[in-house]
């Protein structure tokens, strides 16, 4: 299938995506890495190894894990990902009993291993550009509302008429340049995926919060599965039947690892990035999102920490949530930081200027692009009007379970009526299963006094809103005076939970086979006022799809003179889609006077738990092997020990979670897992000086896997000798 890639493709990314290179910055697409000069830059190996549109290439083995990287290490399916990334998976078949959390997880013979629900595996076969196809559905007339509503209508026939053309395949229409360009990906799919190994968490953890985002980093944050297929090697669902993957391609190890100063690379699918963002963005960013996104997931992390001390099980169920919670806002407050420190809107905003004083002297250009940026600017004065009331609806209906289930009963009741094109996501007919399970899932670990607590504070919050955006439905509730709220608010939510049938699972699944009419008529508190709330999300989402229609077309405008303004193109933001990006293994400087060299060892670990603090409790069995230096065949001479993280110059962010660390002869290395404190800014903006991230070296993996836990097995199947 890779041989549909046209002249039209080919011409898409030579035209659009062409860059000078400066440094190793750059999250680059597939096509562009012949203009690269990779050997000159330490690659050993040729390009067509790394991407080969006609045959088998590294990108065969490289996979997207449910929003993470992973990669095929063997002939079997064997998958190395990071630990955080396989967390949930650990934290479902986690038991008082079998505490895998806790003791680690190790399956021994295929039998054992354990169905890892809700993940799955794609990998990349082909792309296309569909712009052409996907913007000639935008009709000169339409409001704004409807050109975003037009653009999603046509994004999703375009992915259903694909998949119905490839049966079991996974088809995704990722835009890349917004409002401009828009590109077709089609992929293998699996969904059989079974947890191998996992170490215990204070080695997958090592370090806890405090070392989250930092560095020196002592953390072995890997954990193995493996794909399934039916024995015909087809995508299906788990079964006892199934059998080991092949893949195309796996990666070779390298179990020598690396040295300061080599040239590394790095396949993956990095989340999101905002570098061709506009200073408003950015403003708006610093100013009202990442603070508010801050301080409510302060207030969480303390509430629910307080809780997780109770007992064990509630440990167990509160764990996967605080986890998210405590990495997004460290990530944040680093961001925050960093937009503060490089004063990254005011330099923006000179460019800006600088640009307008482009488009104004010419004629043709001020009537084309003359107002492009005023009317983006009066874009998020619009969307930080709203800013509050939208973040307060879209939390109560994302970390409220009980309302969260009720919300999603109601607007799949109406959802399913339409035709499949024209439902949400969620809701067609491809997704709608996982939407299901995914729901279903959430039951295991619903914790009834966190849900509480999270509720009143955002119904606190919602009846303290300013301004002429009130949430009716609460004011209505809570019509009292601001000192009695709270006092009300508590008798609504202990009423609530006492009254609603949604903690009985059974009724609650049920509810998704009910008619509008039907949900309506419940006498249930969430059902109700999920009812209610539903015409205030409708008229969000309008209100957001204007927005997001006028700056699709703004910011296609945008990029169209600053291309002439750069007299150059750029790279797209990233976007989730398969990139490339290379660096060296090297230290940097955070602060005056200080150096921070590019390997931590065993040592460190060692040193850190003689601190005695709880994040740095080392499993005995390590500290052992270290006093008696069973290191194996995987000391690193140079500092007698072996080496636990690495730090690179690569262009990392999320969703790199995972992705395989190659060095220049496409051989595994490590296995990224972080970045820098200072790296934090990278979404917004990417810098030698201090853009460094971090990986598990692949030395300590196989040390771990040998010497702590025994499993041989493993390293035999991964090709590395005893």
């Amino acid at each position: 299938m890779k041989r549909t890639l046209t002249r039209t493709i080919i011409y898409f990314f030579v035209f659009f995506l062409f860059i000078p290179l400066a440094a190793e910055e750059g999250m680059h697409l597939l096509s562009e890495l012949h203009k690269l000069d990779l050997k000159n830059k330490g690659l050993e190996i040729e390009v067509l190894d790394l991407y080969d549109p006609n045959g088998t290439s590294l990108i065969d083995g490289i996979i997207n894990l449910s929003g993470c990287t992973a990669s095929f290490i063997s002939e079997d399916g064997l998958i190395l990902t990071n630990y955080h990334c396989a967390f949930p998976a650990i934290q479902r078949v986690t038991t008082k009993e079998n505490d895998f959390m806790k003791d680690g997880f190790m399956a021994g013979e295929r039998s054992k291993e354990i169905e890892a629900k809700g993940y799955t595996v794609r990998t990349i076969d082909f792309y296309k550009d569909v712009s052409q196809n996907v913007l000639r559905v935008v009709k000169k007339r339409m409001t704004h509302a409807e050109r975003t509503k037009a653009i999603e209508k046509k994004i999703k026939k375009i992915v259903v008429e694909t998949e119905k053309k490839y049966p079991g395949k996974r088809a995704e229409v990722a835009e890349m340049f917004k409002g401009k360009t828009y590109v077709l990906f089609v992929y293998t799919y699996l969904k059989d995926i079974r947890l191998v190994y996992a170490p215990p968490r204070s080695i997958g953890e090592f370090g806890g919060e405090e070392d989250n985002w930092m560095w020196p980093r002592h953390t072995g944050d890997f954990t193995l599965l493996r794909a399934y297929a039916s024995p015909g090697q087809k995508s299906a669902d788990y079964s006892p039947e199934n059998v080991p993957y092949k893949p195309k391609k796996f990666l070779p190890v390298a179990p020598e690892g690396v040295s300061e100063g080599d040239f590394v690379f790095i396949l993956g699918y990095p989340g999101r990035t905002y570098r061709h963002r506009t200073s408003y963005f950015l403003d708006f960013e610093e100013q009202f999102r990442m603070p508010y996104t801050v301080n409510l997931y302060g207030w969480i992390i303390e509430t629910l920490e307080k809780m997780s001390m109770s007992d064990r099980e509630t440990t167990i169920k509160l764990a996967p949530m605080l986890k998210g919670l405590w990495n997004s806002m460290k990530n944040y407050k680093g961001k925050l930081q960093g937009l503060k420190r490089l004063q990254l809107a005011k330099k923006r905003h000179e460019e800006e200027r600088k640009l307008q004083e482009f488009i104004n002297v010419d004629k043709k250009r001020a009537a084309q692009y003359g107002n492009v940026l005023k009317e983006i600017e009066i874009l998020f004065q619009k969307e930080r009007a709203v800013a509050e009331y939208e973040s307060i609806m879209r939390y109560l209906n994302r970390i409220v379970d009980k309302l969260s289930v009720a919300y999603s009963a109601y607007e799949a009741s109406i959802e399913l009526k339409k035709p499949d094109t024209e439902r949400k996501r969620p809701y067609m007919k491809r997704n709608y299963e996982r939407t299901i399970k995914q729901i279903e899932r959430g039951f295991r670990d619903f914790y009834e006094p966190a849900d509480k607590a999270i509720f009143k504070e955002l119904l606190t919050r919602a009846v303290n809103l300013k301004g002429d955006k009130r949430i009716t439905p609460f004011d209505k509730m809570f019509a009292t005076e601001a000192a009695d709220a709270g006092k009300t608010i508590d008798a609504f939510i202990q009423d609530a939970y006492e009254k609603t049938n949604l903690g009985d699972q059974q009724f609650a699944m049920d509810l998704f086979k009910k008619s509008p009419q039907d949900l309506e008529k419940l006498d249930d508190p969430f059902v109700k006022l999920a009812v209610s709330l539903y015409p205030l999300y409708q008229e969000i989402k309008t209100a957001q799809d204007e927005r997001e229609g006028q700056l699709d077309k703004l910011s296609a405008q945008l990029i169209d003179v600053k291309k002439q303004f750069l007299g150059s193109d750029f790279i797209p933001d990233a976007n989730s889609t398969l990139r490339l990006t290379y660096g060296r293994i090297e230290g940097y400087s955070p602060a005056d006077a200080v150096y921070y060299s590019p390997l931590t060892t065993i040592k460190g670990i060692v040193e850190k738990h003689n601190t005695g603090a709880s994040h740095y409790q080392a499993p005995e069995k390590l500290l052992n092997l270290y006093e008696a230096k069973e290191f194996g065949a995987f000391k690193e001479e140079a500092l007698d020990d072996v080496p636990v993280a690495m730090l690179y110059s690569a262009d990392t962010t999320g969703g790199n979670s995972g992705s395989p660390v190659l060095n220049a002869r496409g051989q595994l290395v490590g296995l990224n897992f972080d970045r820098a404190y200072e790296a934090t800014i990278n979404d917004y903006a990417w810098s030698h000086d201090y853009s460094r991230s971090i990986g598990v070296d692949i030395r300590f993996i196989l040390w771990f896997l040998q010497k702590y836990s025994g499993a041989d097995y493993l390293l035999k199947e991964m090709g590395v000798a005893k």
